[in-house]
């Protein structure tokens, strides 16, 4: 006798379906695993920290020579945490930060936090890789070629001898503050080619403040977060930046700098035009670039030359050979003049590496990764850590001391890396050198300064500078 139709669909009583249930899940679950971790592969070691929150505060807080070196004891050249709300591993040695950001470059795609991804913008360099990102790096090299940016000498020493005058007048400035207004006029210069004037500048200046605050806050947009409230201000530079677009394209003249370069390349027929949100974002990532790591590296360097004398005497007296010179020909200072002070560049490397503001750079595994016999998801960040290679005595001897002379040897490959490397290194790090060696011919032929206060500790905030931004007093030097 054939069942009835409702003995036959009628569903099976429950004590018997949930260990099937069960089963079922059990066997999905470990097909995704297995088929998203390698057999007998791992996660490196290490610490997730707090649920979500991960070890961020850890990270901005602590010394990161701490931080990292700690870790580094623990579990090794490699290691996993949680920052900024991504899982993250952090590697620690030049042969694997040469294999993410150089020769396996393509496993590991240039990335950013969420909430900086979206302040800075999604279609800014710093995100991409292919052909979009080769187009925006041969535009944006070509504005900080050698040169190109030798011609903006003359309007750096202007902003120089703009700030200093004001330094001897004040009992006490904040070097890291002055150092941002410094360095922000600087990269003024290099994005639009001249320096905006009345509330143009000020508009943007006060919009990008408030946008850097924001800068590595958790991802909350809730009202009267410093995530929500940067947004606002992202969006407000957005729409300065299309009318100054919008401007030079109804004048008929593109104008100089980035922009000006942006905007020609879309009328010389080439094949990948820029829109004005893609303009936008990369004017913002260039400035977020050239803003907060010069001038917290600016910050330190007139930290050391103060706890050093000697040296600050031996860069005096090859400054003034060259203010010498300078005078007697009635000139202003040249990019000529700038290549013939090695003591003051070397000075800035060594300060390059015992601040490493940039202590580490974002990379993300674009496919499962195996790296040490470690296992790294697809979509993890991964973290080259440059302050640890740095600090390492491998290869800098004595790593704590202020030691410029060691640059007079050049370092041996990958272990020196302050504007990162490979195709994502800085393309601005040229400037960047001319404009710390423009202000230091001017400063210490003109002014000494005296640190007040504590000197000895650091903030993190989230770049490490001395605390309380290095409040000085300065006085002419005669």
């Amino acid at each position: 006798m054939l069942p009835s139709l409702s003995s036959v669909v009628s569903p099976p009583p429950l004590p018997v379906v949930v260990p099937f249930v069960f089963v079922f899940i059990l066997i999905v679950y470990t097909l995704s695993h297995h088929r998203k971790q390698p057999y007998k592969l791992r996660l490196p070691p290490g610490s997730m920290g707090w649920p979500y929150i991960g070890e961020t505060l850890k990270l901005f807080t602590e010394n990161p020579n701490s931080f990292f070196s700690d870790r580094a004891k623990r579990y090794g050249k490699i290691f996993k945490t949680h920052i900024l709300g991504c899982p993250c591993v952090m590697i620690s040695s030049p042969e694997l930060a040469k294999i993410v950001l150089v020769t396996q470059s393509h496993l590991f795609k240039p990335t950013y936090p969420p909430s900086k991804e979206k302040m800075i913008g999604p279609q800014a360099i710093f995100f991409h890789q292919g052909p979009y990102h080769s187009h925006l790096k041969k535009l944006i090299q070509s504005s900080f070629l050698p040169s190109t940016i030798k011609r903006s000498v003359s309007q750096i020493e202007d902003i120089v001898l703009g700030f200093l005058p004001n330094w001897e007048h004040n009992k006490t400035i904040n070097t890291l503050q002055e150092m941002k207004m410094y360095a922000f006029e600087v990269a003024m210069i290099s994005v639009f080619g001249n320096k905006l004037e009345g509330e143009e500048m000020e508009g943007i200046k006060g919009l990008y403040q408030c946008l850097e605050k924001g800068y590595n806050s958790m991802p909350l947009d809730l009202p009267g977060t410093p995530f929500n409230k940067a947004m606002k201000a992202r969006r407000g530079l957005n729409e300065k930046l299309r009318r100054i677009i919008e401007k030079r394209k109804e004048s008929g003249e593109n104008g100089e700098g980035l922009l000006g370069v942006f905007l020609r390349s879309n009328e010389e027929g080439m094949k990948m035009k820029m829109n004005e949100s893609q303009i936008a974002d990369n004017i913002i990532g260039v400035i977020f670039a050239a803003h907060d790591t010069t001038a917290s590296v600016l910050t330190w360097l007139l930290k050391y030359l103060h706890d050093y004398p000697h040296l600050l005497d031996a860069v005096r007296r090859e400054q003034e050979e060259i203010r010498c010179k300078r005078v007697e020909a009635n000139r202003g200072i040249t990019w000529e003049d700038t290549r013939r002070m090695p003591l003051t560049t070397q000075v800035i490397q060594e300060t390059l590496r015992a601040s490493s503001i940039l202590s580490f750079t974002y990379r993300e595994a674009v496919e499962d990764v195996e790296m040490e016999g470690y296992f790294i998801p697809k979509g993890w960040k991964v973290l080259p850590l440059f302050r640890t290679i740095h600090y390492s005595s491998d290869f800098f001897p004595n790593p704590n001391k202020f030691d410029p002379s060691r640059f007079q040897v050049t370092p041996r490959p990958n272990t020196y890396m302050p504007f990162g490397n490979g195709a994502h290194s800085c393309p601005g790090s040229d400037l960047a050198k001319l404009e710390m060696l423009v202000l230091l011919h001017h400063l210490t032929t003109t002014l000494r300064w005296e640190v007040i206060g504590d000197d000895d500790g650091i903030q993190y905030g989230p770049f490490p500078v001395p605390q309380h931004g290095l409040p000085i007093k300065v006085c002419p030097l005669n």
